[in-house]
This record gives C-alpha cells, structure tokens and sequence, in this order.
C-alpha cells in the first residue's frame, strides 16, 4: 500500500516508489479464481472480435453494382448474399459488447467493494485490475477499428433497406431473419455512435454507480482516477518503463490510461477536467503528446469527442488547448 500512494504522490514528494501494476504478468491469487475465470473466457473470444473487426472488408462493391442495377435479380441477389453474413458478424459484435459490459460490472462490483480502499484493491488485486485494463484496451481498440471502417454501417444500412422493402413485398428474407426488427433497432442505436464499445462501457460504468447506492460513488471514482494515475507514472518514469518487456504494453497503458479518464468523466458529478479532479489532466495529455503522433490520435480523439465535460466552463482554456487538434 505505501508503495503505491508514493507512486501516486511522487510529484509532491519527489519519492517515486517501487509499485508496479504487473499488467503484463499479474496472476489471480486464489480468492480472485472464480471472477477471474469468469472474466478471462470473454477477453479470449475478444481476440477473435478484434481479429475478426480487423479483417472486415464489407459490401461495398456488391452494394454499389445493387443500387445501380435495381432490376435486375441476379445482383440483387449477390449483394444480399454477400450481406447477410457480414451482418451476422455484426450482429457477433453487437452481442459481445454485452458479454463486456456483464464483466465490467464483476470486476467493478470487487475493486470497489467496501472492505478495503480502492488503491489497495488494485494493488492487491493485480491480476483483476490486469483483466480490467484488458477490457479497456479493447474497447478503445475496437472503437478505432470500427471508426476508420464506414463499411460497417453502409453494411447495415442496406441490410436494413432491403429486409424493409421485403416486408413491403412480402417476400422472405430467409437467413436474414435472424435479426429481427427489435433486434436490428437496438444494432442501429450501437452502430451511431462513433465509439460503440465505450459508450456501452460509459453508460454501464454509470448505471453501476445508481444501482449500487450503497456505494459511495468515490470508490468507483477513485478506483478509475488511481489507475489512470498509475498508467501516467509509470508510462513518464524511465525506471517503471523499462520494466515493461514489449514495446504494445506502451500503447496498452496508454489506451487503459485514456479508457479510464473517459469512464471517470461519465460517472463523477463534476468530470475529469475540473480543477478538483482526482486525475492530473495536464500530465496525462502531456504523456500523450509526447508519443509518436500516429499512435496517439486516435486516443486524443477519443479524449476530444467522447468525453461529457471536456467543453464545460470549469475546464480549463489550458486543457482546452492542449486538446486542440494540430
């Protein structure tokens, strides 16, 4: 525990301390097993999610000789059958982002629990806090991929046309049928937002705080502020960094750094960027700004457009700035 509260407090005291959150290596101790398994079969299938997201190439061709070929069947039907398994995919990713949200919320309801603080908890509690870093990366890594994909959306669009205009005409849609209107509503909704997998983390993050009044917010606040602290300290402290042994767990702190200031800035009354917060905004642009560009803007973008309190009053023009795309 000392440990980390010098980490936390090495600006002011200038004791950098040896704590080190093991997010390559931390193994579940024994009273951590049962969430941990739980936890650990959904980051497993989010490997084949990522890849999957990844090589995702889309209708486009298909859809564009459909449009312009109205009548005639045979493409209609190419493009149709070049559809429906993509949005089947879809449909995967959309369904995995509540297998997320459900262990979100077992890892919330242990490292904010009320028997010990939420720095000890992370503290004793590595390999949850590892799992709860995991899925961070993961959102903010899937909502990048899904962003710089427009397919993805112009997929479901026609998908959606086209199961409409085989209502209308009262024809079968066949394998299409598997998502059905309600459940098409609900994709649609996910599929808007520009960051889908945070935005389902941010409400749930959320939720968890109103359905759980018996805990007080702060230990799920402070939870998020110390671990963005830490990713800050050990990401600017030369002695920290060079433990890491792959160059990915830069870019990995970085993401879980930049997923828990957006989930603090959703659940705390006030956000992230006022004076009074628990996380030292300055410091971790800072840290941002001083990586390869190309690895970071879409973090700072992240940090630009999902976050709630970014353009409020009681942010300063100071973080507005830094903020300020080049």
């Amino acid at each position: 525990m000392g440990n980390l509260i010098k980490v936390l407090t090495r600006d002011i005291d200038n004791n950098a301390g040896n704590f080190f959150l093991d997010f390559e290596n931390a193994q579940p101790s024994q009273s951590e097993t049962d969430v941990w398994d739980k936890v650990n079969q959904v980051l497993t299938e989010a490997q084949v999610i990522l890849e999957d997201l990844q090589s995702y190439r889309g209708a486009g061709e298909e859809i564009r000789q459909a449009i312009q070929s109205p009548g005639v069947e045979q493409v209609q039907e190419k493009a149709w059958s070049a559809v429906v398994p993509l949005v089947t995919k879809l449909k995967t990713f959309y369904e995995f982002s509540q297998k997320l949200e459900s262990s979100l919320l077992c890892l919330l309801d242990v490292l904010t629990s009320s028997d010990s603080t939420p720095t000890q908890h992370l503290e004793q509690k590595q390999a949850l806090a590892r799992q709860f870093a995991h899925i961070l990366h993961f959102t903010l890594r899937f909502d990048e991929l899904k962003m710089t994909n427009p397919a993805i959306q112009n997929d479901f669009s026609y998908y959606r046309r086209t199961i409409s205009r085989m209502r209308i005409n009262n024809l079968s849609a066949d394998t299409g049928n598997e998502v059905n209107n309600e459940l098409a509503n609900r994709m649609s909704l996910f599929y808007a937002s520009a960051t889908p997998m945070l935005k389902t983390l941010s409400d749930a993050t959320s939720k968890f705080v109103s359905d759980n009044p018996d805990v007080p917010i702060e230990n799920t606040t402070v939870c998020l502020s110390t671990m963005a602290c830490v990713c800050k300290v050990m990401l600017e402290t030369p002695e920290y960094r060079s433990r890491f042994t792959s160059e990915e767990t830069v870019l990995f702190c970085l993401r879980v750094m930049v997923g828990v200031i957006i989930l603090y800035d959703h659940v705390h009354p006030a956000g992230a960027f006022v004076k009074t917060s628990n996380i030292d905004m300055k410091g971790c642009i800072r840290v941002l700004k001083e990586q390869p560009p190309s690895s970071v803007e879409g973090l700072l973008n992240a940090l630009r457009y999902t976050t709630k309190h970014l353009n409020d009053e009681t942010t300063s023009k100071q973080i507005k700035h830094m903020l300020q795309p080049n």
